[in-house]
């Protein structure tokens, strides 16, 4: 018995000591986008409060973000958006996580292009997603920036026959975020 309780807490001691080893870089405060064009009406907005984790160690990363810190140039299509279409009150998160595939390390100072295969959770609908982007970084911190297509239809977001027509097939998310090493 006196075994095992040391076998466990030489292997708790060694994940802990292996967790607090890793360099994270974080962000509460990062940007992200969105972009739909239709010859009838662009609809554009922008969420200033994102936040992102990086794991440089294990190339892991998450971005989540609250639906309702979306900020709209026209408040009417804020209110539609929260209440009709993304149901913020039901589903109030977006959430990316997922691993970089490129063997790059963060920590050396550089430009680094990569891809982060993994899961995007809208609507409370998640589906598999590869995002391409740039990291770029100072040693210090990383630059993360990302630009990827999204179908509402896959997140099973209704849009109204009426403003079918107004709402682009593809929305386009874009992201930039400076993370700071934890």
């Amino acid at each position: 018995m006196k075994t095992v309780l040391k076998l466990t807490l030489i292997l708790f001691f060694t994940e802990v000591g292996n967790a607090w080893a890793q360099t994270l870089y974080g962000t509460s405060v990062g940007e992200v986008s969105f972009y739909s064009d239709t010859p009838l009406e662009t609809i554009e907005a922008l969420n200033k409060k994102s936040g992102a984790i990086i794991n440089s160690d294990s190339r892991e990363i998450a971005v989540q973000m609250r639906i309702t810190d979306f900020v709209f140039p026209n408040k009417l299509m804020q209110e539609h958006f929260n209440e009709n279409y993304l149901e913020s009150e039901k589903y109030p998160t977006a959430v990316f996580k997922g691993k970089i595939k490129e063997e790059v390390d963060l920590t050396v100072p550089g430009t680094y292009p990569v891809t982060a295969d993994g899961s995007l959770t809208i609507h409370g609908v998640t589906k598999p997603i590869s995002v391409k982007g740039k990291i770029t970084s100072t040693g210090k911190d990383l630059r993360l920036e990302f630009k990827f297509q999204v179908m509402p239809e896959d997140y099973q977001i209704e849009v109204p026959s009426l403003v079918i027509t107004k709402i682009a097939e593809n929305i386009d998310v874009t992201g930039n975020m400076l993370l700071v090493k934890r």
